[in-house]
């Protein structure tokens, strides 16, 4: 008789299987990003996104607080004006409105670790993510002023992390001089290392009220089917101090996180971005899949590619069910 290895042997038991799991999700590897808007009141949901608000100042209280009760270790904060301008400047205003729900929510938690998106396209006028010359083409070096501006900004507020997203070439360089002169020099900085231009991103720009009024971001952000691209991308922010890199968006792109893992040692971050969320959310709604079982499938592959952290609009449902397991 033929000899054969019976593999299933090891997964005969869920004892068994659950001991020689190789990858974990847990609650502190997760990111939950959050809007904060400067006009209305109270909380509005977001039609593509089920379950996301746009929160005020006042509803971002209740928010923070059921953070905390999950568990939850980090936020990722993203500001919606009541103003916008050409040159995005309540994005550096001091008292913008991301600059005025930092305090708030270190009242409420002062170890909840603040990251803060450092970018321009949601305070433009325009909605791209730097200023423009006369023929509307992005200015790579006078925007990174700005984004240092706003760095600078967000870390008097009392930013914890500070996550640089408008894919800018420099911005990593830049903004770790920016805050090092400023007397920040233990903020780190989680680069936005790898950012495709994706047609995944599509309810964020409903969120954020960010969607460019003419064009799109071709010109920055990188092309989708380019892969050698993104490790040059990678050495450069290296090379300019990143502290954390990330890959956005996440699903379609398992085989460039495993490419930085293995080219770093640094931690990964990926963005389970908001086409990714509201896809399983309407299959979910349409009883056409289990979401439970989708979501931990999902981000337990990006554990399995090499993500140390994940950015994710399902981070509170995860601690959930993560909290109900362990029960």
């Amino acid at each position: 008789m033929t000899y054969f290895r019976r593999h299933r042997r090891l997964r005969k038991h869920p004892g068994l299987r659950a001991m020689l799991q190789e990858n974990q999700l847990r609650i502190q590897d997760l990111i939950y990003p959050i809007f904060v808007k400067e006009e209305g009141e109270g909380a509005t949901e977001i039609l593509s996104m089920p379950g996301i608000y746009q929160h005020t100042l006042d509803s971002l209280e209740e928010e923070i607080k059921e953070v905390l009760r999950l568990g939850i270790p980090a936020v990722l904060l993203f500001g919606i004006p009541a103003e916008k301008d050409a040159l995005g400047s309540q994005a550096y205003a001091s008292d913008g409105i991301i600059q005025q729900a930092i305090p708030v929510i270190k009242a409420l938690a002062p170890d909840l670790l603040v990251t803060t998106d450092t970018c321009l396209c949601e305070y433009t006028d325009h909605g791209h993510c730097g200023c423009l010359d006369h023929a509307g083409y992005v200015l790579n070096d006078e925007s990174l002023e700005l984004h240092k501006k706003a760095a600078i900004a967000q870390a008097r507020a009392g930013a914890d992390i500070i996550a640089p997203s408008s894919a800018m070439d420099g911005f990593v360089h830049v903004i770790r001089q920016g805050l090092d002169e400023a007397g920040f020099p233990l903020v780190p900085i989680m680069s936005y290392a790898i950012k495709y231009s994706s047609a995944f991103y599509g309810p964020f720009r409903d969120a954020a009220d960010s969607a460019p009024s003419f064009g799109d971001r071709k010109t920055y952000q990188m092309p989708v089917a380019n892969r050698r691209e993104a490790m040059r991308e990678l050495a450069s922010d290296i090379d300019e101090g990143a502290d954390f890199v990330m890959v956005k968006p996440a699903l379609a792109y398992m085989d460039i996180i495993r490419d930085v893992r293995e080219r770093t040692d640094l931690p990964i971050v990926t963005y389970n971005v908001s086409g990714e969320f509201s896809m399983i959310k309407a299959a979910s709604q349409n009883a056409w899949i289990d979401e439970e079982s989708i979501v931990m499938e999902s981000l337990l592959g990006m554990k399995r590619a090499g993500a140390d952290l994940i950015i994710t609009y399902f981070a509170k449902d995860v601690a959930r069910w993560l909290s109900a397991t362990e029960s």
